[in-house]
């Protein structure tokens, strides 16, 4: 059962962010620093996707392990109350991502995602964006 009351809960899930979250603020930082400029948030690529290196045909992925259902202790989670809403909810994402993967793939463009839970270590995040971009 849910310890918040259903107005204070619909609240605090309106206020979660989709863009400039703090997961992306530090790929964006540490990609900026490293040299290499981007455009954010491109709405003619499917999926809008976090970092879009357009001379590279290249976008980096930032994404949320509860939202999009990442395989660790915090994508594994899944929420009790409305189970079934939030089945659906996160599942949905799910499908939605793999089907936006495939469509830049499709495009021409190459796609590295990278986890909330996988930010922790700046060297080894630095050395994949590194890799990735050339």
């Amino acid at each position: 059962m849910d310890k918040l009351s259903k107005e204070r809960r619909s609240a605090n899930m309106r206020a979660v962010k989709g863009r400039h979250t703090k997961p992306e603020m530090i790929v964006r930082r540490l990609t900026h620093a490293m040299g290499y400029r981007f455009r954010l948030h491109r709405a003619d690529l499917p999926g809008r996707p976090d970092l879009a290196f357009p001379s590279r045909r290249a976008v980096i992925e930032v994404r949320g392990c509860f939202w999009h259902g990442h395989d660790c202790p915090r994508g594994r989670l899944k929420p009790e109350a409305n189970a079934a809403f939030w089945a659906a909810k996160l599942s949905g994402n799910v499908a939605r991502d793999a089907c936006n993967l495939a469509r830049l793939k499709a495009a021409g463009w190459r796609a590295l995602v990278l986890w909330e839970c996988e930010l922790g270590d700046a060297g080894r995040l630095a050395s994949r964006i590194k890799r990735f971009l050339g």
